[in-house]
């Protein structure tokens, strides 16, 4: 039987559960809609259809929502066509910078009062964005500092796809040192589980690789999309025909430790998890991403990076090892440097391949959540 994890049926007691409160409908965007949905609003709302053309080519192609920019729209209509387009969707509430300007990470404030954050991270050959699939997160990992704050909702299609135009604007702005650039990877690692937001993220990811003027026009490749093991959205995802990467954050090889530090290990444990990560492997062709952040003296022992490597060895996989970006107040800590040089080593040994993630961001409150939880 196939769940809804993001409508499902009533909890049992002590049952996790995946819905967000309803907080108030986000504001209606051209982001929201294909093409032909954008087209049929304009038309409903009496005004030439191909106007919704015209206003996407700006949104996506010129990364522009200023009305007063769309010369080639009558003036008369850019107030009505941006009202019902382009609303404003979040508002910078913070700002904070590191490695000389090219990681920003922000903390947006959307229509309701909920807080996100968004990462923009410029390396020498490309620019990865981080983004938020949800406000909060309801999957209560107890190392992770969104998982802390609970959930608040999930975001619309629009508020997802805005966190990355609006990382391209600032490159297109200059504000990012390097001179002018394009977004070339979006990974959904940021707030929330993004699986349990399936519709908008699926939705978000089209806008994100349709060419203008329909979306970014950025290559599938290019997008990786993170869950912690929501096994019939994954299986969902195999057939969407788009060729992301999948991340598992799978953070335990054995489901004893891992339904602690993941609790949805309790529904789904690892084997199953990671039979589904396999499927999803065969049906793109795309190698899956196992994340792993470790953590000092509770999932770094050699024996764990034995055993991670014998349930991965053959498989089209890649390990992805996270040195854990401690939270304020957290029992939880970075594993030590001669331990985490172990696991990479061991991990290598069993014919897995492995890198260490770059640790970008520690002194602007680099963990997910850490910024909104901020006061």
């Amino acid at each position: 039987m196939t769940e809804d994890l993001e409508n499902p049926r009533r909890p049992r007691p002590g049952e996790l559960t995946f819905t967000s409160p309803r907080r108030g409908k986000p504001p209606g965007h051209l982001a929201d809609l294909d093409a032909a949905g954008r087209r049929e609003l304009v038309g409903a709302a009496g005004l030439p259809a191909f106007r919704a053309d015209q206003v996407s080519r700006h949104y996506f192609g010129r990364l522009s929502d200023d009305a007063s920019a769309w010369t080639d729209v009558p003036a008369a209509q850019r107030e009505e066509l941006a009202r019902l387009l382009t609303p404003p969707l979040m508002d910078p509430v913070r700002e904070l910078t590191a490695d000389r300007g090219t990681t920003r990470k922000t903390l947006w404030r959307l229509h309701d009062g909920a807080l996100v954050e968004s990462v923009l991270m410029r390396y020498p050959d490309r620019v990865t964005m981080c983004v938020s699939s949800q406000a909060g997160c309801g999957m209560n990992c107890p190392f992770c500092a969104t998982g802390q704050a609970g959930l608040t909702r999930n975001l619309s299609t629009a508020e997802i796809v805005e966190q990355v135009v609006a990382g391209a604007r600032q490159l297109q702005h200059g504000d990012v040192p390097g001179g002018p650039g394009r977004v070339n990877n979006v990974v959904f690692m940021g707030m929330g589980e993004p699986l349990a937001n399936y519709k908008a993220v699926v939705a978000a990811v089209r806008r994100l690789v349709e060419k203008s003027p329909a979306g970014l026009g950025m290559s599938a490749r290019g997008i990786t999309v993170s869950t912690v093991g929501l096994v019939p959205r994954i299986k969902d995802l195999a057939g969407e025909g788009l060729p992301v990467t999948l991340a598992v954050s799978l953070h335990a090889p054995d489901d004893e430790l891992r339904d602690t530090l993941v609790p949805v290990n309790t529904r789904w444990k690892v084997a199953e998890v990671l039979a589904a990560a396999w499927e999803y492997a065969a049906a793109t062709k795309r190698r899956v991403s196992i994340e792993y952040a470790l953590i000092k003296d509770v999932n770094d022992q050699s024996w764990r990076a034995d055993l991670l490597a014998k349930r991965l060895r053959g498989k089209l996989v890649h390990v992805n090892l996270i040195p854990l970006n401690p939270t304020p107040g957290s029992q939880w800590t970075a594993s030590r440097p001669e331990d985490e040089r172990e696991f990479v080593r061991r991990l290598e040994a069993g014919g897995v391949a492995v890198t260490v993630r770059d640790t970008r961001g520690r002194e602007i409150d680099g963990a997910c959540g850490q910024l909104a939880a901020a006061p």
